[in-house]
């Protein structure tokens, strides 16, 4: 018996202007399927690299790194390096004047390399490894953020007599925001930092005035990513504040700086809600303000770190299609990427939205699953997005909002390698990352 599956339910063109809210402000489609950015075309891009490619928008990056510093120009702003980082990132990231948030001494490496200086570099993680403090006492970082008390000791040995390092203390100040569970740390459950509710932070705290080689310069809580709300960091506010007026009265100290950390949300899809900046500046520096005025404490400087508001929308994603199967009554279009370039659908449910780029397709839009090559069923790149119903192998497709934790979080699934990075300016393109080769692959791997 032969099963008929009847056609895909078609849908209306996507509006390209709407289509386009999503990506760099250098995006344009001069005609149908012919798409720019940084005034190169995507199709240009993928035939002369090859696919998968990322492509990074200099000129977004540093936008956006313009809008912060703007919208904070009492504060200091440091990127996020865990989002995406290289050498030219770093190094516009230093031009547009923000700091850099680093998580180890590979990410510190690389920045100091690039010319980064250390003093403006902050250095984070809840399990840092004796190679990490190592690194960053001997660069000569601005801060080293505390999580775990152990940590204080540890840092005061390797210090020495007569050394002196500012710290920071990460605090949970129990505030539950973000756009997974799995991206959400500003609670109890979770294992970041040190509890203020149960005087676990303030313990801690202690023990770090009672350290000659530790100068505590402020607070610091994270929390959570891809917030798209104001309120909870006025919260985050109130109870720091509050803290820092319990340590004054208890310990006589004045801390003079507040850090907020980041996870301020974008949007991956057309009509989704993004962090309003600007607004987050005014009402995060009202709220300071007369929480400070009210606790009789001088206002610390703030502290900030955007990563992905900075990295995600400048960066695109483009894939080959590899083959189209309808099958079970739905269309899977396999593209030649996959998780082990972006796991982030597969870890917390991301989701995008591709476009077809290169050519004109079909006016009829159709739903259809972009799925990557990779031998797992959970190896989904966009679930029942619309794309033309004559989509076929060998085309180009393109998915924006894709410069933050794609690259920066690829493994070497099925080893296939690593994509390279792009960067487009003002009409031109230049290779930043290079593709991950076999011959790389098999370097690694020493014993018979």
């Amino acid at each position: 018996m032969t099963t008929v599956h009847e056609p895909a339910a078609t849908t209306a063109t996507p509006d390209v202007t709407e289509e386009l809210a999503v990506w760099p402000a250098s995006a344009a489609e001069l005609r149908p399927g012919d798409l720019k950015v940084g005034g190169v075309a995507l199709a240009e891009i993928a035939g002369r690299y090859g696919t998968p490619v990322y492509v990074l928008d200099e000129g977004e990056v540093r936008r956006r790194c313009r809008l912060y510093r703007k919208a904070f120009p009492e504060a200091e702003v440091h990127y996020a390096a865990k989002a995406f980082l290289c050498r030219a990132v770093a190094r516009w990231v230093e031009e547009e004047g923000l700091g850099l948030d680093v998580c180890s001494a590979g990410e510190l490496e690389l920045a100091v390399a690039a010319g980064f200086p250390a003093g403006r570099i902050v250095l984070h993680g809840n399990a840092k490894t004796p190679d990490d403090l190592r690194k960053a006492l001997g660069y000569g970082v601005g801060r080293i953020v505390i999580d775990s008390p152990s940590e204080t000791a540890r840092i005061a040995a390797a210090v020495g007599t007569g050394g002196r390092q500012r710290v920071m203390v990460r605090v949970v100040p129990g505030i539950s925001a973000g756009g997974h569970a799995k991206i959400r740390t500003g609670t109890e459950d979770q294992k970041f930092g040190l509890s203020v509710s149960d005087g676990y932070a303030q313990h801690a705290i202690a023990r770090i005035l009672d350290q000659p080689q530790l100068e505590l310069t402020g607070l610091h809580c994270h929390l959570g990513s891809q917030i798209t709300d104001v309120k909870p960091y006025l919260t985050a506010v109130r109870r720091l504040v509050g803290l820092m007026a319990r340590l004054h009265e208890q310990h006589g100290v004045t801390l003079r700086e507040l850090d907020l950390g980041g996870g301020h949300g974008v949007a991956y899809r057309p009509g989704e809600p993004a962090m309003d900046v600007p607004r987050l500046a005014r009402e995060v520096r009202a709220e300071l303000t007369g929480a400070c005025a009210a606790a009789g404490l001088p206002v610390p400087r703030l502290v900030i770190e955007p990563g992905r508001a900075v990295a995600g929308p400048a960066g695109i994603a483009l894939y080959h299609v590899v083959s189209v199967k309808r099958t079970g009554g739905r269309t899977f279009v396999a593209v030649d990427g996959g998780m082990s370039d972006n796991p982030r659908p597969a870890l917390y449910g991301v989701r995008y939205a591709p476009r077809l780029v290169g050519r004109r397709g079909s006016a009829a839009h159709a739903p259809v699953t972009v799925v990557g090559r990779h031998c797992e069923a959970g190896d989904v790149v966009a679930a029942d997005v619309p794309l033309p119903d004559d989509v076929r192998a060998g085309d180009l497709l393109a998915v924006p909002v894709a410069g933050a934790y794609h690259l920066s979080m690829a493994s070497g699934y099925n080893l296939v390698g690593r994509p390279p990075v792009v960067a487009v300016r003002d009409g031109g393109a230049r290779l930043l990352v290079r593709r991950e080769s076999l011959d790389d692959v098999r370097s690694r791997d020493v014993g018979l």
